[in-house]
């Protein structure tokens, strides 16, 4: 017996099992629309909500395989619409609400999206961003068919596009990533089955729901019963309160989430909340390792960190405590933590021995892509010889454990050593006044690139240029050190919290014929 596998099985079972339980909390601060915020919805709810967006899509001629982009924070109504859109066989487009006007026209014209959907706050900003039918959130008179409203069915198709996201990546312009039925249900059972995922976890959306489908946790969460409770702007104290207030036990973020956090509880009183309960699941960077001991000291916080990219639904390693562990003191542990981790059920790793792509973490999984919306020539070269390439540089040890070394662009060859950026900026990080550190690579007459760190202090902290260089020498190779070191108010980061190096690294070789020496 075949069964095709789709993303509705997770609202489905919800409905079946847990219908009259809240299923969302959504963001009780809203901007002014005409209807708000959605407050708490069972999740017999969200799947009418999804069924009348499904409904409405079919009133306006939207057929199956039709791409309906939204632009949004997050919200109840971006949650449902993973079931409302692509659970009835049209394909969403999450789509990055920190880009620029021009960035977003690109993507709902290169995607052909005949619907945009645009959160209120940014409605004026986007208002010269055009589709055939293009709507805010919160009239729902537009987005949903009237109660009792019947969709289309739609056969599932478990090979058909369900999103496509676009990448933020070293590129120009964005990759439209396909993601079918079938890596979501599978990026959705494993992950759900390694973070130990149940009815009785309550999910905090710190991550952005646009971001890889929010790493699959609308539907992770869904087809577990647990309930999801939205946040629509990061804020470290504000996190501690969701916590408290709702009885947090996982929740999903990048390295600066995690800071912000810590940073929050310094001035939090009484104890932090979640204390033994939370689990945290860290990635986009290879966190320092005085981040983790501190997530779990400090916090008390379990602390995961998984590996994976957008081209791959995304989870392809993760990396939790396990029992062998369990006496170590906390740097050794966090020591072990830091690595991407080993490879997730069904996931096979291999490290390139091509010349060209020598070092080079490849990956073949049920999870992996369809390919780039449109760009045969971008596909046929991330899964040549049948495999995914990560461009990730990396290495598996004896234990079966990956560990990423840096993006191979980002290798820094100084005087003919390669010098892994990630490794300067774990020492950088190991000084107590560094609160965020990246470092590039930059033009060198002497050494062709030489090392440059840019550094954001603690608050109320202080340290020269010279006493972290030193600091630098005294714990790593002297060739590994930066030569300058510039202090700066903040980096720049993506919507999910990555520096992207390129543009960090782009100043300083504007006025030379290639980006590397």
């Amino acid at each position: 017996m075949f069964v095709p596998l789709s993303i509705t099985d997770f609202i489905d079972r919800a409905v079946q099992v847990y219908g009259d339980r809240i299923g969302v909390v959504d963001e009780p601060a809203q901007p002014a629309t005409p209807l708000g915020s959605k407050g708490q919805l069972t999740y017999r709810e969200m799947a009418d909500l999804a069924a009348r967006q499904a409904a409405r899509l079919d009133e306006l001629g939207i057929g199956v395989g039709e791409r309906v982009a939204v632009v949004s924070h997050n919200s109840a109504r971006l949650l449902t619409s993973f079931f409302g859109v692509a659970g009835y066989g049209r394909v969403l487009v999450p789509v990055n609400f920190r880009l620029r006007p021009d960035e977003v026209q690109y993507i709902v014209d290169h995607s052909g999206a005949r619907v945009l959907i645009v959160d209120p706050e940014i409605d004026e900003e986007l208002r010269d961003v055009t589709a055939e039918h293009r709507f805010v959130i919160g009239d729902d008179s537009l987005l949903y068919a009237p109660e009792g409203s019947v969709p289309e069915p739609w056969e599932p198709d478990e090979n058909a596009t369900a999103t496509i996201n676009y990448t933020s990546g070293t590129t120009a312009r964005p990759k439209g990533v396909q993601i079918t039925h079938r890596n979501i249900w599978t990026n959705a059972v494993t992950f759900g089955m390694h973070a130990g995922v149940s009815d009785r976890d309550v999910y905090l959306h710190t991550l952005p729901m646009f971001h890889a489908n929010g790493w699959g946790w609308p539907f992770i969460a869904t087809q577990a019963g647990a309930q999801h409770v939205v946040i629509r702007k990061i804020d470290g104290a504000e996190i501690l309160r969701r916590v408290e207030e709702h009885g947090v036990t996982v929740l999903c973020a990048a390295p600066a989430v995690a800071a912000a956090v810590l940073e929050a509880a310094q001035d939090w009183e009484g104890p932090i909340p979640g204390r033994d309960r939370v689990r945290i699941i860290m990635a986009g960077a290879p966190p320092p390792t005085k981040t983790v001991a501190r997530v779990e000291e400090e916090l008390g916080w379990e602390f995961i960190q998984i590996y994976g990219l957008t081209e791959t639904s995304p989870l392809l390693t993760i990396n939790r405590t396990r029992a062998e562990w369990d006496h170590l003191d906390a740097e050794a542990r966090a020591a072990r933590l830091t690595r991407a981790g080993a490879p997730a059920l069904g996931v096979r790793l291999a490290i390139s021995e091509d010349p060209e792509n020598e070092g080079e973490v490849l990956a073949r999984s049920n999870v992996c892509l369809e390919g780039y919306w449109e760009q045969p020539g971008e596909t046929e070269r991330c899964l040549a010889d049948g495999w995914f390439h990560t461009g990730d540089g990396g290495w598996i040890g004896e234990d079966g454990y990956l560990t990423i070394s840096d993006r191979k662009k980002d290798v820094i060859i100084t005087g003919g050593e390669n010098v892994s950026s990630i490794e300067v900026e774990d020492v950088l990080f190991s000084h107590p006044a560094v609160e965020e550190v990246a470092v590039i690579g930059v033009p060198s007459e002497k050494w062709g690139e030489t090392i440059k760190a840019l550094v954001v202090l603690s608050k109320d902290a202080e340290a020269t240029e010279a006493e972290l260089i030193a600091w630098c020498k005294e714990r790593a190779a002297g060739y590994k050190a930066p030569t300058s070191i510039e202090i700066r108010d903040e980096l720049a980061r993506t919507a999910t919290g990555k520096l992207q190096k390129f543009k960090l690294r782009a100043p300083y070789w504007e006025d030379q014929g290639r980006q590397v020496n």
